[in-house]
């Protein structure tokens, strides 16, 4: 008997494409039959002179791929889980969270240089809020330059010498085999990362039995725990791309440590809350984070 063709959905850059293989990969540890990638241009994908915030939010990097996956013309969505929207969409569900990748920052310069060694009034390449009040934290004497677009395009870029250097996810150079141009990499304690960042995350329609129990099997359970503590914070908050926020979870001696930092919305007052509690109370956890940081910004971040 035949089994039915899986087609999984992504964005149809380099990065996202790699995302999607590494998917096949875990499912086909569990399905023997055929799986395919659909590439989906998205409103993030075409508009590229502007941040994100401007053109609709995060949503505008999924929403094409959710459609497709309502419509029933693919069955499994991939997605960088930190460019999902807090909210889940009506009727989708995520399934399964891979292991996470290197979650840090990392810096890429134009002359080789280190982030303490780079000239006083150097140009920083960024498209987020959170990554330039953080940096301007340790570094208040660099000036901070919006660029967007894949990977490629951003060091493309660097190098026609519009920016010094560029400050990106080290999960997307390691998959793209470009670790060998990272001159700077940044502690997760120094530089709180993106809710998620780091994981790929798979979604699929909430009715679908026979996607759900093959997702179920890949999901890997330590990621899944960070993550739901992670977006929890972020649905308190209720934050978007606009919202300068770093939230970051590790696992430690069975127990797991939650911190997340709050930035206003001029990146002057920062707020940091840090919560530890049993695995089995990862949404607990991501309250208590995200309740301290509501009530102690008074909601000025947005």
């Amino acid at each position: 008997m035949n089994k039915k063709k899986i087609i999984i959905g992504s964005r149809g850059s380099k990065l996202a494409i790699k995302y999607a293989e590494l998917a096949i990969k875990e499912i086909k540890k569990f399905y023997s039959g055929k799986v395919e990638i659909k590439k989906i241009v998205t409103k993030g994908d075409k508009i590229l002179n502007c941040r994100t915030s401007e053109i609709g939010g995060k949503g505008e990097f999924i929403k094409n791929i959710e459609k497709e996956l309502i419509l029933k013309k693919i069955d499994i969505a991939v997605h960088s889980l930190k460019d999902m929207p807090y909210q889940e969409t009506p009727g989708l569900v995520i399934s399964a969270f891979l292991k996470r990748n290197p979650p840090n920052e990392v810096m890429i310069s134009k002359d080789n240089l280190s982030f303490e060694k780079l000239k006083k009034n150097s140009v920083i390449g960024t498209s987020s809020f959170r990554r330039e009040f953080q940096l301007k934290l340790l570094r208040p004497d660099l000036r901070f330059k919006l660029i967007r677009g894949n990977i490629d395009s951003r060091i493309k870029k660097m190098y026609e010498k519009k920016y010094d250097a560029i400050v990106i996810a080290k999960a997307g150079l390691k998959f793209l085999k470009l670790s060998n141009l990272i001159t700077q990499e940044f502690d997760c304690n120094k530089i709180i990362p993106s809710a998620g960042q780091g994981i790929i995350s798979l979604q699929a329609r909430k009715n679908d039995t026979r996607i759900n129990k093959i997702l179920k099997k890949i999901n890997h359970k330590d990621t899944s725990i960070r993550a739901i503590a992670e977006r929890k914070v972020l649905k308190i908050l209720k934050g978007d791309c606009s919202t300068a926020v770093g939230i970051y979870s590790t696992i430690k001696k069975k127990k797991l440590v939650l911190k997340a930092e709050l930035f206003s919305i001029d990146g002057k007052i920062r707020h940091y809350c840090k919560h530890t509690d049993k695995l089995n109370k990862a949404i607990n956890i991501g309250n208590v984070v995200g309740k301290y940081l509501r009530q102690k910004s008074k909601v000025k971040y947005r």
